[in-house]
């Protein structure tokens, strides 16, 4: 058996596969990330042992936000920043008592969907995660490209100039303004909304005021959408993927799959956009099933279970 856990900046996500590759259990819990470091890694352990089957032995698979660092072996990159720095993976080793594997959770993200999901059968892929934050992967014949720094597809933090100049250019967690993920993320877009209403909205009640009609929930949809269509445009220049692939709470964002599209098209360097830009088919957070693959895969039988 194999247990796969998504690690969220808000929620922890895990799944239990069978040897054949069925869903036998799937859990959801908050993650308690201003709760301290030791919290997250107690909630872990807790969701890992609670879809263990009794007596049954499984292997664990995690996929976090950021990666480990080949120097160290601690987290870096981290958007929830109080795994940085820290030994995750020897730590859970030792709370569950054995060895477990870790990688980005937008690479197993990207990995279940060009294997399982939306991008099945296309050589280069590329994933996105538009949630708490903006992670990338790059997978190329059912690989993730890791690189030599561990990085490779993490194009959220990439600065993106805005087009209004007045406009001061957000600050990322990261050191640098204006990175992809201030403008991409949920709490990017919430940000941004509240700058121009000022009122403070989550982000599926602000696309629901644009589609009534209000003016400031327009503008700031305006907005997301150039972001979106030149940060996907930087991707295709660079890599020029067969597909891309959408997860993460704002790929849920229908205007992403008719006016994002525009929007790319608009900054791309050729004649018209080729590349499909699909939704997620696995929900959203498909990243659990290619955190259960890296110790291997089985074929996935009801995904949606």
């Amino acid at each position: 058996m194999r247990i796969g856990v998504d690690l969220g900046g808000t929620k922890i996500e895990g799944v239990l596969l069978d040897g054949d590759g069925r869903v036998r259990a799937r859990e959801r819990v908050p993650t308690p990330a201003v709760e301290g470091y030791d919290a997250v890694l107690d909630r872990l352990a807790a969701l890992v042992d609670e879809l263990r089957p009794a007596g049954a032995d499984a292997t664990v698979g995690v996929g976090i936000p950021g990666c480990i660092s080949a120097e160290t072996g601690r987290v870096k990159n981290s958007n929830t920043t109080g795994l940085n720095g820290k030994p995750l993976r020897e730590d859970l080793e030792a709370r569950l008592g054995q060895e477990i594997r870790v990688a980005n959770d937008a690479n197993c993200f990207a990995v279940a969907e060009a294997i399982a999901g939306a991008a099945q059968d296309a050589r280069v892929v590329f994933g996105v995660i538009l949630g708490t934050g903006t992670g990338g992967g790059v997978v190329i014949d059912g690989e993730a490209r890791v690189g030599v720094h561990g990085i490779a597809g993490e194009w959220g933090h990439s600065p993106i100039g805005d087009p209004d100049p007045s406009v001061p250019a957000p600050a990322c967690y990261c050191g640098q303004h204006g990175c992809v993920e201030t403008r991409l993320s949920g709490p990017g877009f919430e940000r941004d909304y509240q700058r121009i209403a000022g009122t403070e909205l989550r982000a599926p009640e602000i696309l629901a005021r644009a589609d009534k009609g209000e003016a400031q929930a327009q503008a700031a949809l305006e907005r997301y959408l150039g972001f979106f269509g030149e940060a996907i445009a930087r991707v295709i220049h660079i890599l020029d993927p067969d597909v891309i692939v959408l997860g993460g709470g704002m790929a849920n964002n229908p205007h992403l799959y008719d006016r994002g599209l525009e929007a790319v098209n608009r900054v791309l360097f050729s004649e018209r956009l080729l590349t499909p830009i699909r939704k997620h088919a696995l929900g959203d957070s498909a990243g659990v099933f290619g955190a259960a693959w890296l110790w291997g895969r089985t074929p996935l039988l009801s995904p949606s279970e």
